[in-house]
């Protein structure tokens, strides 16, 4: 079996790192991170290309698909963010 390849040289393959988020409309992260919804809502975030977008309806433990660099009070519905890094 060959060597498993980290494809993205900004994000690690297995992040190392957890944290609470609390949303906010003026505090960004201080790295990308993958963000996991405890409870179900809405989730507007900042990705790490800096498009600002609405993921609706993200269920209880999903998982938004990109890296983000803020999640926003305005508009986001779902709670229990954790950021992943």
């Amino acid at each position: 079996m060959g060597k498993a390849t980290n494809f993205s040289p900004t994000f690690p393959m297995f992040p190392g790192g957890a944290a609470t988020v609390t949303p906010s409309d003026t505090v960004t992260f201080p790295s990308p991170s993958v963000v996991y919804v405890g409870t179900g809502g809405n989730v507007r975030v900042t990705t790490a290309q800096g498009d600002d977008v609405i993921f609706s309806n993200v269920p209880a433990g999903g998982i938004i698909p990109v890296q983000v660099d803020q999640v926003w009070s305005t508009n986001t519905t779902a709670i229990n963010i954790v950021r992943v890094y």
